[in-house]
C-alpha cells in the first residue's frame, strides 16, 4: 500500500462465508508490531462480519520480525532500543498521514460496503485509534482503545484533546495495573468524553495487565481478552452495521 512516505505491507481479512459488502474495520498495532498474533486478532474480528485492514505502522524502518514477547518484557534494553528504531516511527503526525491512505484504501474496496468505518488499536495502538475518530470524524464512526497507554496527559497530541471534534462511538477499556493509563487519566478521559457529549464508555478490566488482548503476550488474560472480543464487536454490531451504504 502506498503512503505519503513509501510503501507498507497491510493485511486484509475477510469473513470466511459470504461474498460481502462488508462494513469495514482498521486495527491500530501495539508496540511489538505485525505478527502471527495480530493475523489471529484481525481473522477473529472478521469473523464477526467484517473487512479488517491491518497495516503496519512501523514501515519506515525498515523490514523487521517481532521480537520474542517474554524477551520484550523483562529485557529494558530492548525496549528501549525497539522503542527507539520502530516506535519512534509511528508518531501521531506519521500516523494520521498513513490513516488517509489506509481510508482511501478502504474507500476503493468494492466488498467494503460503507465509507463509515470502525477503528480499534492496541497499547500505541489505542491512542492512535482515538486520535484518528478525532481527526477524521466525517468516516470514523465507531473506536475502541484496548490497553491502551496516555490517552489523557499533558502533550499537546494526547488523545483526550480531540474530543470535541470526535462523533464516534467510544469504547475504551484499560487494565487495573497499568502505569500508562492510571485512575488521574482515566477520569480526565472520561471528563473530557463527556464535555464533548461523546457517547463512551471507559473501563478497567480487573486481573488485567497492560497488553492482555494478544494470544502471544506475555501477559495475556484468556478471560479479559475474551471481554474484548465480546466488547468491540457489540461496539461494531450497533454503529458499522447500520452505517449508510457508499452508494
Amino acid at each position: 500500500m502506498t503512503t505519503r512516505d513509501g510503501q507498507t505491507e497491510a493485511s486484509v481479512f475477510r469473513p470466511d462465508s459470504g461474498e460481502g459488502p462488508w462494513p469495514a474495520v482498521l486495527v491500530y498495532q501495539d508496540g511489538r508490531g505485525i505478527r502471527p498474533a495480530l493475523f489471529e486478532l484481525g481473522q477473529r474480528i472478521a469473523q464477526g462480519g467484517y473487512l479488517v485492514l491491518l497495516p503496519d505502522l512501523f514501515y519506515r524502518a525498515g523490514p523487521y520480525e517481532a521480537p520474542d514477547p517474554d524477551a520484550f518484557s523483562r529485557d529494558p534494553e530492548l525496549r528501549k532500543q525497539w522503542q527507539q528504531k520502530y516506535m519512534s516511527t509511528a508518531t501521531k503526525a506519521n500516523v494520521r498521514s498513513d490513516t488517509e491512505a489506509f481510508l482511501a484504501f478502504l474507500a476503493a474496496q468494492p466488498d467494503v460496503r460503507s465509507l463509515a468505518i470502525g477503528t480499534t488499536g492496541y497499547c500505541m495502538g489505542g491512542g492512535l485509534s482515538l486520535s484518528a475518530a478525532g481527526h477524521f470524524p466525517d468516516r470514523v464512526i465507531a473506536a475502541a482503545s484496548y490497553h491502551g497507554g496516555n490517552l489523557a496527559t499533558d502533550d499537546p497530541e494526547s488523545p483526550h484533546l480531540l474530543a470535541p471534534r470526535i462523533r464516534a462511538r467510544v469504547y475504551v477499556a484499560g487494565a487495573v495495573e497499568d502505569a500508562s493509563f492510571p485512575d488521574q487519566q482515566k477520569q480526565r478521559l472520561i471528563e473530557a468524553l463527556e464535555q464533548a457529549g461523546v457517547q463512551h464508555t471507559v473501563e478497567t478490566y480487573a486481573g488485567a495487565k497492560h497488553g492482555w488482548v494478544p494470544s502471544d503476550s506475555s501477559v495475556y488474560n484468556r478471560d479479559a481478552s475474551e471481554r474484548h472480543y465480546q466488547t468491540l464487536l457489540a461496539l461494531f454490531d450497533a454503529t458499522l452495521k447500520s452505517a449508510p451504504p457508499k452508494n
